[in-house]
């Protein structure tokens, strides 16, 4: 089996995540061949801050370079099919963040190219790789909650909670539709139907837009900056700032989950709480190393990571110690050990732990279904049908 120091990657992408991407490759040993940004002196300008060797003029450019096995695309939304059909077509292997189209007729074209091309495709849901997460999927597929009956949470953030906040997410032309949801409420519904084993399989959403008019600076933002922009335009918000959804598994089993990226002091809290016949757990990613356990009969536990007493696939995900907490940039890393491990082997394994391209397909039709429903105010199934799955059915 070849070694990761052996497999060449470049990254797409200069922003936030772009740099997540960096980080975690190096922490693996993976060679950083090269960026591509959405221009020259931006490309450049990052590419020497992250002491990487090459600044990519273009996507043909970085394709002629024989050295690079694998593409990360953490570009704006909108580039993501475009991209990936391009990066495929030339042969390399793909880690795509989500979401991985802005349609799921778009989606559903990647998932066939992917299929044909052989290439390892994964889509960077990064969440299911905190270490216990992986652990407690074992626990629920063990049987140790029982059946699972009801599902909760939340996912808030407040970084879009003034009317001079701005990022591109805010145009739907480059974010997509669905913006709360698509982009943090995304992650909550893939990490629930990971964990559970179950697919969502009809909703009830209500989505709410509270800032119609947003300040849009004049000039690039970079996610998640504090700088306010000097000059400014007025801009009408299409998209959701917070979401509400009901939720039916394949199970039976009921869920509700609230969306917000207008709620104060929450940087970036997801939480869920999983109930089971014989027991239930929850989790919260702000303090990730901890797992409570709720019991009837005897006393409720919290479980701390310690990879000596996690599943395999725990500390798989994990890398250090109990005590030493793991966090948000940890899991880039144990994303991409399984999915280079696959390369490494020579082909996508049956059942990865990472979502495949198939698993971003599945979670752009549950988005099309929250936005039919919310625009129609009733239950609405979603769509999981083989022609919905393979080919994409024509809007």
């Amino acid at each position: 089996m070849r070694r990761v120091s052996e497999i060449g990657a470049a990254v797409i992408g200069s922003g936030f995540i772009g740099t997540v991407h960096v980080e975690g490759l190096r922490r693996m040993g993976v060679p950083i061949h090269g960026l591509l940004g959405s221009s020259a002196d931006r490309t450049a300008a990052k590419a020497h801050a992250l002491g990487l060797p090459r600044a990519y003029a273009s996507l043909d450019e970085l394709l002629d370079d024989d050295r690079v096995e694998v593409v990360h695309v953490t570009s704006p939304n909108h580039l993501h099919h475009p991209h990936v059909r391009q990066i495929l077509a030339a042969g390399r292997h793909v880690v795509c963040e989500k979401p991985l189209a802005m349609t799921s007729d778009e989606s559903a074209e990647l998932v066939r190219l992917a299929a044909d091309s052989g290439r390892v495709t994964a889509v960077n849901f990064n969440i299911r790789f905190y270490p216990l997460n992986q652990h407690l999927r074992d626990v629920v597929r063990d049987g140790g909650l029982g059946d699972v009956r009801f599902v909760t949470g939340h996912y808030f953030q407040d970084w879009l909670l003034l009317e001079t906040d701005w990022n591109w997410r805010l145009e739907p032309g480059r974010g997509g539709a669905l913006r709360a949801v698509g982009d943090i409420g995304s992650h909550w519904l893939d990490l629930m139907t990971f964990v559970t084993g179950q697919p969502v399989t009809a909703v009830l959403a209500d989505l709410a837009t509270f800032i119609p008019i947003r300040r849009q600076p004049v000039g690039p933002v970079e996610t998640f900056s504090t700088e306010r922009a000097a000059e400014t335009v007025d801009r009408e918000i299409e998209t959701e700032d917070v979401a509400t959804i009901l939720l039916r598994f394949g199970n039976g089993a009921r869920g509700t989950v609230a969306i917000s990226q207008l709620s104060a002091g929450r940087k970036n809290s997801l939480q869920y709480e999983i109930d089971g016949a014989t027991g239930a757990a929850a989790w919260d990613s702000e303090t990730p190393d901890h797992l409570w356990l709720g019991h009837r009969d005897r006393p409720n536990e919290v479980m701390l990571r310690n990879p000596a007493l996690m599943s395999s696939a725990g500390r798989a995900a994990s890398t250090l110690p109990g005590g030493h907490v793991e966090g948000f940039g940890d899991t880039f890393p144990a994303l991409f050990r399984a999915v280079y491990a696959d390369i490494a082997a020579g082909g996508q394994s049956d059942d990865p732990p990472y979502a495949r391209f198939e698993d971003g397909h599945a979670e752009m039709l549950v988005g099309d279904a929250v936005l039919r429903s919310s625009r129609e105010g009733r239950w609405v199934d979603v769509d999981h049908s083989p022609s919905r799955q393979l080919e994409g059915a024509a809007r």
